[in-house]
């Protein structure tokens, strides 16, 4: 019989490679292996007769030619796959935890810098979640459009004029606020309010729609998110991290659509929400988001229709459109909503709007990885500091799951006491297979052994590990968190790579603690998939580094201590499993 706990581990290590290349499938735009696609999604409120479909009202939002117009346009020097640089007047507001740049055509938010956290591809520079530049697009639009066509009204393609006013927060103040207006478009004016306040990523952004003219109008408010279809710079694949548009309602909950989803569905339906009284609309990205929320707070229940269309090459949209109603000449309306642009702090999401911290995405570890994440946040305000609550937890990790760490530990030392009498029945019977399996049978029974008892134990934790892993990846409160001497940004990778050198040698120890197999090739194998495992941690985030570093150290401890009581801790040289001694 063949070593059995040694082929559940190998069963193990399969199914994580599957999972992995599932999640990379689904990274890349592909289906899913396991899941079939996503349902149509219900509307659990009727489509008004006055919203038209996004994708034929809403004016392009960028003025790069199509496909059809690049090769005329090509002549003339226009550009053919760059976002087009901005128009109008720039205005730039400064807080004291952001710097936005507006665009006075539209009123566009096109640049956004967040003044708290480093760039990790610039050092010396703050991140750049809005950029509207040769190489990025991405940015917040907002605008009017006609319920039943006709005349062209105020949109993000219309120039609009900068109100005087301060542009930067200055001490003693809470808000600093900056407003444009439109000229009349279509017997209408729009002015656009923004409203930043002290310490906060979320803007309150007032629309005000005046009718110029003696005629009633039935205007359209739309809000969107427009960004190209590139991963955030410098991201690894290796980080299966989700970048596209979200959304969220009380009925359909949290659902992410991916960009290829998007450019595959064509005029098709779309799978995700379309009509509704609630939710929000958001663009994701590892560690940061934007979302545009509609109303103060979340009790406006309007009706709106939730989009996402793909606009040029390589540039998608995800937004909402909110109808109006009819107003009267000579009216004003006022229309507020909030947009938030920033960290995915899961705290600060969860206090805006219902469902806004699940940006923050685990995966299918969510139920485990909040409360593991809430425990972590609690040791870090005992602590004080990321790293040594990241040792913490993982100290409690273990403590909870001693005991079954200890019958696992205790079966792998049985195994390697009684290792060298298999070798030796292995060696005397290798021309019996059926005897061998019938004399190993029997000397795991009197020996009370059981084979894959080392196994299971270490099965049963392992979702709770890979948890607390996807939280450590996900959580934004480890950018620029240090923990001691050189390691000084727990989400970057050890500048020196002491901590995945020490994780591979940690590793390497746990591997010649175990029992070595009786089979040469998995003895070998068992050398070899630790070093291979360990070449990821070279390029991961210091964070997850420490965990893993910890575990395995904690895991050493425990197994010594085991190996020890049942008398099974030899003195022996490492020698290359599978190699045959000289005689």
């Amino acid at each position: 019989m063949t070593d059995i706990r040694r082929t559940m581990l190998w069963v193990v290590f399969s199914m994580s490679l599957v999972l992995i290349w599932d999640a990379w499938n689904k990274h890349t735009g592909q289906p899913s292996m396991f899941s079939p696609p996503p349902p149509a999604a219900t509307q659990p409120v009727a489509q008004s007769a006055s919203v038209p479909a996004p994708t034929a009202a809403l004016p392009n939002p960028t003025s790069v030619p199509s496909a059809s117009t690049a090769a005329t346009a090509g002549a003339t020097g226009l550009p053919t796959a760059a976002a087009p640089a901005p128009t109008g007047e720039q205005v730039t507001i400064t807080t004291d935890v952001v710097k936005a740049t507006f665009d006075s055509r539209g009123a566009d938010l096109m640049r956004l810098e967040l003044l708290n956290y480093d760039d990790h591809n610039y050092p010396g520079q703050n991140v750049v979640l809005f950029d509207q530049s040769a190489t990025r697009l991405y940015k917040a639009q907002s605008g009017l459009i006609p319920a039943q066509g006709g005349a062209t009204l105020p949109n993000h393609l219309t120039q609009m004029t900068p109100l005087p006013g301060p542009r930067e927060l200055t001490a003693g103040s809470e808000a600093i606020e900056v407003k444009f207006e439109s000229a009349e478009a279509g017997g209408v004016k729009l002015i656009k309010t923004y409203r930043f306040k002290r310490g906060s990523y979320l803007v309150g952004v007032r629309h005000e729609i005046v009718n110029t003219g003696s005629e009633p109008v039935d205007p359209q408010l739309y809000m969107q998110l427009v960004r190209d279809g590139n991963a955030p710079e410098g991201e690894s694949s290796f980080y299966f991290t989700f970048t596209g548009p979200a959304m969220y309602t009380d009925a359909e909950k949290f659902y992410k659509v991916d960009f290829k989803d998007i450019e595959k569905r064509g005029g098709q339906k779309p799978d995700h929400p379309t009509n509704t009284d609630n939710g929000w609309v958001a663009m994701v990205q590892h560690y940061f988001t934007s979302a545009w929320l509609l109303g103060e707070d979340n009790n406006d229940k309007r009706q709106r229709e939730m989009y996402t269309r793909k606009i040029d090459n390589n540039q998608y949209s995800v937004g909402m459109i909110v109808p109006l109603g009819s107003l009267a000449g000579g009216a004003t309306q006022t229309i507020d909503a909030r947009l938030y642009v920033g960290p995915q702090e899961e705290h600060r999401l969860a206090e805006i709007a219902p469902g806004l911290e699940l940006v923050k995405d685990y995966g299918w570890f969510t139920i485990l990885s909040k409360p593991l994440f809430w425990l972590l946040t609690q040791l870090h305000t005992l602590i004080g500091n990321w790293g040594w609550a990241i040792v913490a937890l993982v100290f409690i990790l273990k403590a909870a799951f001693y005991w079954l760490n200890a019958r696992a530990y205790r079966s792998m030392a049985k195994m390697k006491a009684i290792n060298p009498k298999v070798m030796e029945m292995r060696e005397r019977l290798k021309d019996k297979p059926q005897q061998m399996q019938q004399e190993m049978m029997r000397i795991y029974r009197e020996e009370k052994v059981n084979p894959i008892g080392g196994c299971l134990p270490i099965v049963a934790q392992m979702p709770f590990f890979i948890a607390l892993y996807w939280v450590l990846l996900s959580s934004v409160e480890m950018r620029n968190a240090p923990w001691i001497l050189w390691i000084d940004d727990l989400s970057a990778k050890d500048p020196f790579y002491i901590l995945p050198l020490l994780m591979t040698g940690t590793t390497l120890l746990q591997t010649w603690l175990n029992p070595t197999p009786p089979d040469p090739m998995q003895a070998r194998m068992m050398w070899i998939m630790p070093l291979m495992f360990s070449v990821m941690f070279f390029i991961f985030p210091a964070g997850l580094v420490l965990y893993w570093l910890t575990n395995n150290i904690l895991s050493i401890a425990q197994q010594y201590m085991i190996n020890r009581q049942l008398g099974v801790v030899a003195h022996r040289k490492i020698s290359w499993p599978g190699k045959k001694k000289k005689a």
